[in-house]
């Protein structure tokens, strides 16, 4: 796949972005290296690849969830700007 100016042009008109000619040159290069990359690796062989979650082998730890502080509802409800026993007010931020 190669990209000209003409495509170049046309994606700059679609995504409503202003490119001048020797922008749009560059970017026409820039885009051809990086789709002759991505088919050099299409050529890879990775039949045999087992996909990865990460790169490190590692396993989790779990543990078990415990709840580790007091009900502390009426201590939170003190803070709000704004006088309410049911929960917490804050000023109004959108118009």
């Amino acid at each position: 796949m190669s990209i000209d100016l003409k495509t170049i042009k046309h994606i700059s008109k679609l995504s409503r972005i202003s490119v001048d000619e020797k922008r749009a040159g560059k970017l026409a290069d820039d885009l051809n290296s990086i789709f002759e990359f991505i088919e050099k690796l299409n050529e890879l062989k990775t039949d045999d690849v087992k996909p990865l979650t990460s790169i490190a082998e590692t396993t989790l730890k779990f543990r078990s969830d415990e709840i580790k502080s007091k009900n502390i509802r009426e201590q939170i409800i003190k803070n709000s700007p704004e006088d309410n026993e049911d929960y917490f007010v804050v000023p109004k931020v959108i118009e």
